[in-house]
């Protein structure tokens, strides 16, 4: 005879699944708006449109800027202190729930996809602040702030540039193995969500505070501007 408690079991109902809103249209737009800009960058960079270079450059500068107040004031899954986990919870995410199947585990980035998106952002971040000093072999083009750097400074700075990208390509080929990992093994498709911002849920409604839109939009705009005054004012392009 079954105890109450496996009767219960057998006649409860399979927990729905459920879509529920994940990512907010500021971060949606962040993401986005960076991948074109990266593909801008590299191929302005590949044929020497170096106007169009530099000014990709300075609209990724403003995306980081923009990441980095957001990732403090903005929405609940797009708080850096929502996905960045200590060494240890990396460890235990990846020897075990990175290789559970199914529609689980946290609303925005998981604990390995948190220190992704730290390395992205950091690397991103020192690639366009050294093509800020950055001065081509021959002189004729530079950053706009290679007036500050002797030339041997410039070139290196220039050098490094190129070095730093190759490693943000690496990064993103490896993000983008992880996403279609996640897509066959997990069957959790991570393209969508950023693209609606709802994702398939399954349990309990995860608790996420989401900021106001016209707020982080207006953050970016601010930040576009920050970025347009100083190289207008103290750059020389």
């Amino acid at each position: 005879m079954m105890d109450d408690t496996a009767q219960a079991s057998a006649h409860a109902e399979p927990m729905a699944v459920k879509r529920v809103r994940i990512w907010d249209a500021p971060v949606r737009l962040f993401h986005w708006a960076l991948v074109v800009l990266i593909g801008v960058g590299w191929w302005t960079g590949e044929n020497r449109m170096l106007d169009w270079h530099r000014l990709a450059g300075y609209s990724i500068l403003a995306l980081l800027l923009f990441r980095l107040i957001w990732g403090v004031i903005g929405s609940g899954t797009a708080r850096f202190s929502s996905f960045v986990r200590g060494p240890v919870t990396v460890a235990s995410y990846v020897k075990g729930a990175m290789f559970q199947r199914g529609v689980h585990g946290v609303p925005g980035h998981n604990p390995l996809g948190g220190w992704s998106v730290v390395a992205m952002l950091l690397l991103l971040a020192t690639q366009v602040g050294l093509g800020l000093f950055a001065v081509d072999i021959d002189g004729m083009e530079s950053g706009p702030f290679s007036y500050l750097v002797d030339f041997d400074t410039g070139r290196w700075a220039a050098e490094w540039h190129e070095v730093i990208f190759n490693v943000v390509l690496a990064l993103i080929a490896i993000h983008v193995v992880g996403v279609l990992f996640y897509l066959l093994y997990r069957r959790d498709n991570l393209i969508g969500p950023m693209i609606t911002g709802s994702r398939r849920w399954v349990g309990n409604h995860p608790a996420v505070r989401f900021a106001p839109a016209w707020l982080g939009l207006g953050v970016m705009a601010a930040c576009a501007g920050l970025v347009w005054l100083v190289i207008s004012l103290w750059g020389r392009a």
